[in-house]
């Protein structure tokens, strides 16, 4: 079993921290019902200090209510194709999983499920909190009540829940960079195609000023990593979180996380050819929980480990 996507908490820990967060008695969090109704943990979860949280989950065929959840549910699908049913009261629908489907249960609903065979799913819990700033933030008057989905089709919201499964790199300042417009993003296709009002985003055109850009690219070159988080960025250059992040790949061509992580690899290649540090030291420079979460990294963004690349240029 994999270990947590963070590697600063624990999955007991999550688990406490986002039961914790839970705003409604009659409510369960959903990581904690999830758990229940799976019988089973994550093989991988990460926490947003927002209190949205992404989980990658394996399970066994289910045939149990899922009780009222105190967060938004979305998930994507990522197994063979099976056929499922979903009872609300007198209500019954049918869907198919198939990868490319995603499935929406509206915070506070609660539906008994049947499927035959075995799941593989990621998922994202969203607080309803979330789905209203970014809400506001994108001026749009859309309703954030999301409409329930069982194995509706829609592969853009798919790849990006899928993506996290894979995009984050065992680095911290990366990992919650990432994390933080991964979930904007998932909020703002919610609003656009799985409300009763779907919302069509005139998103705002210009970059940021030299200056702000300046400033902006100064913080994600600090060592310091509440420095680089999303949040901080937008609020120096007096943007929200959605505006900064379209502005800065208008200025630069890169998001943020992007752009973070390719200052990251050059930082590696300078210190892999110019010095005699170990692979583990520049990991550990670099920010990145361990040299295998480093050097997986590395070959993703090169093709080649670190030992290859250095004695290649050297």
């Amino acid at each position: 079993m994999s270990k947590p996507i963070d590697p600063s908490t624990s999955l007991s820990d999550a688990t406490t921290a986002h039961r914790d967060k839970s705003p409604n008695a009659d409510r369960h969090a959903a990581d904690v019902e999830m758990a229940r109704v799976l019988n089973t943990e994550p093989i991988r979860m990460a926490l947003d200090p927002s209190g949205a949280a992404i989980a990658h989950w394996k399970h066994d065929p289910l045939h149990d209510v899922v009780e009222p959840m105190s967060d938004h549910v979305i998930m994507a699908y990522n197994g063979t194709v099976q056929h499922v049913e979903r009872r609300s009261g007198r209500s019954v629908a049918k869907g198919t999983f198939r990868p490319g489907a995603v499935i929406v249960i509206p915070e506070g609903s609660s539906s008994r499920w049947d499927i035959p065979k075995p799941v593989d799913v990621v998922q994202l819990y969203l607080p309803t909190a979330t789905l209203e700033r970014v809400a506001r933030e994108t001026n749009t008057a859309a309703a954030v009540d999301l409409l329930e989905r069982t194995g509706h089709p829609d592969p853009v919201t798919s790849r990006l829940l899928l993506s996290a499964a894979d995009g984050l790199e065992g680095n911290s300042a990366l990992d919650t960079l990432f994390r933080h417009q991964l979930i904007d993003l998932l909020a703002t296709r919610l609003l656009a195609v799985h409300t009763a009002s779907p919302t069509t985003f005139e998103p705002a055109t210009g970059g940021l000023s030299p200056k702000v850009l300046l400033r902006a690219i100064e913080r994600l070159r600090s060592d310091s990593d509440s420095d680089v988080s999303l949040a901080a960025l937008a609020s120096d250059a007096g943007l929200s979180r959605s505006h900064f992040c379209r502005a800065f790949k208008e200025s630069t061509g890169l998001s943020p996380h992007a752009w973070l992580r390719q200052y990251r690899l050059e930082q590696a290649m300078n210190m892999l050819r110019d010095t005699d540090t170990s692979i583990v030291s520049v990991a550990a420079e670099l920010g990145y929980a361990s040299q295998t979460a480093f050097a997986a990294a590395f070959r993703r963004l090169t093709g080649r480990t670190p030992s290859d690349w250095r004695r290649g240029v050297q």
